[in-house]
């Protein structure tokens, strides 16, 4: 487990389906919607199939941040070097949550023998990802529910 100052990191079980919905679904809402307009949050802000949701989260590593017994944010690695999703709960930004799930998904991946990792970050996330050393392959969009929301292909060596 690594921990920082009172936030440490696990793996995900499937029993914390419920709690990275509400953490996805909340940051979004509620942090995300400072760079996004209404019609792109509600179109981003969903999860249609919570049995779905569970079995994504579990065909990949996922760790959870537990700040005291509750979960405070979720990240993952696809088996390609994706980082595919990293949510804080508005409650928690600002207190290392992301980076210690950050330094979490670089570990494994290192110990995955991967060169590199890459994500597609939010305009709410590139700037905290080019703060840990992310560089920006090429702006984008992508289309969420009829609404096309910017984002950034963006990658960090891990050599």
């Amino acid at each position: 487990m690594i921990s920082r100052h009172d936030i440490s990191v696990r793996e995900y079980d499937p029993a914390d389906a419920g709690a990275t919905i509400d953490i996805f679904l909340r940051a979004i809402r509620e942090v995300a919607s400072k760079d996004y307009n209404p019609a792109q949050i509600a179109a981003w802000a969903k999860v249609d199939d919570a049995k779905v949701w569970a079995e994504w989260r579990t065909s990949r590593p996922t760790w959870l941040a537990i700040c005291e017994t509750q979960p405070v944010g979720f990240s993952d690695l696809k088996a390609d070097g994706c980082l595919d999703m990293m949510f804080v709960h508005p409650d928690h930004q600002g207190k290392g949550v992301a980076s210690l799930l950050l330094k979490t998904v670089e570990a494994a991946a290192r110990s995955q023998g991967y060169r590199r990792i890459f994500t597609e970050a939010s305009l709410t996330a590139r700037p905290f990802f080019e703060r840990k050393g992310f560089i920006v392959l090429a702006a984008q969009t992508v289309e969420k529910r009829g609404q096309t929301l910017p984002n950034f292909r963006m990658e960090k060596s891990l050599a």
